[in-house]
């Protein structure tokens, strides 16, 4: 059975001004690959700027790639905004990190969730339509009396219970949610990672689940990847991710975890800032920051390598078993 989603070798370079005037390139994503099964969950992970919101945008078609293929359902993915892009973009949808951003202010939250099927030309007159809307509000837990409320009259939680409706009512195969919960309460956040998993149970949806909270990821996630600086340097299940990382950087985001058993003197506390994209160091990427590195780790970049417990891992001092998945330049 084929993957649902696959990103092969996905780059997204920006022209940028070097120190001196010269046109340099900022690298986003820099050839980062992966796939995705139907019914699966693969959580991304990292620091604010390693690429993932950008790598979110690239899958959905909103940005054009540099370079690399992105096949869903074994049609290539472009951001060219044609009639097939359009029907295959009924099957991809999004959950944005702000709702009220992501709402027209102007019209009801009711209106907005029928209007994906005014689009398409789905369901067979406005009764139809506002009936199959009421549906998705019933499944992601909206009362009905709130469908004709405009969004600034909604609590954030149940704002973002309504984008995530306006996401369902067109069956997609696949949502990609950016930092779904960043701007919610911990309890209500909670909820709303409860309700993705119910309604990937009932609808059957794939998830491409971004965030920067490790916990959220682990709970959620199948697979988990780990992003800095536009590359992928791990993956693998979260828990054998989270129990024993096989790349430095990895193991100090998951020190960096909150728990009540865990004594300050075991946070990894890495020194120095992440580097400039446009002035990437050589070698490995992280070398700069990581407290383990080699003489090596500055003048050659590791591959990203199966290990030894199956996950992948870009870096020398994981034990490789295979070739290079991807090689790094």
């Amino acid at each position: 059975m084929s993957a649902l989603l696959t990103v092969t070798d996905l780059a997204r370079h920006y022209p940028a001004a070097g120190a001196r005037g010269e046109r340099r390139l900022l690298h986003a994503v820099d050839r980062v690959s992966f796939s995705l099964d139907a019914r699966r969950t693969l959580g991304i992970v990292g620091e604010s700027g390693c690429g993932k919101s950008t790598t979110a945008k690239l899958v959905l078609g909103l940005l054009a790639a540099s370079s690399g293929r992105i096949d869903f359902a074994g049609e290539p993915v472009t951001a060219e905004r044609d009639a097939r892009w359009r029907a295959m973009r009924r099957s991809m949808q999004m959950v944005p990190q702000d709702p009220l951003a992501a709402l027209d202010r102007r019209l009801t939250v009711g209106e907005q969730v029928v209007e994906p099927l005014q689009i398409h030309d789905l369901e067979a007159g406005p009764g139809a339509r506002q009936e199959r809307a009421l549906s998705l509000f019933e499944a992601v837990g909206l009362r009905p009396d709130l469908f004709d409320r405009y969004p600034h009259e909604l609590s954030g939680g149940q704002r973002q219970r309504v984008v995530l409706a306006r996401a369902l009512v067109l069956d997609p195969r696949l949502v990609v949610c950016d930092e779904p919960i960043s701007a919610l309460d911990v309890s209500v956040a909670a909820q709303v990672i409860n309700l993705l998993q119910d309604l990937q149970g009932r609808f059957g949806m794939a998830y491409l689940f971004i965030s920067h909270d490790l916990k959220v990821v682990r709970q959620i996630a199948d697979e988990v990847a780990v992003m800095y600086l536009g590359r992928i340097v791990e993956q693998g299940p979260p828990d054998a991710l989270f129990h024993a990382p096989a790349h430095p950087y990895t193991e100090a985001l998951v020190s960096a975890v909150p728990t009540p058993w865990r004594r300050m003197r075991e946070r990894i506390v890495l020194s120095g800032d992440p580097p400039n994209p446009v002035d990437r160091p050589s070698g490995c990427a992280f070398h700069p920051r990581c407290p383990r590195a080699m003489a090596l780790c500055a003048t050659e970049a590791p591959a990203l390598r199966r290990v030894a417990d199956g996950r992948l891992a870009a870096c020398h001092l994981a034990p490789a078993i295979d070739s290079p998945v991807a090689v790094a330049a």
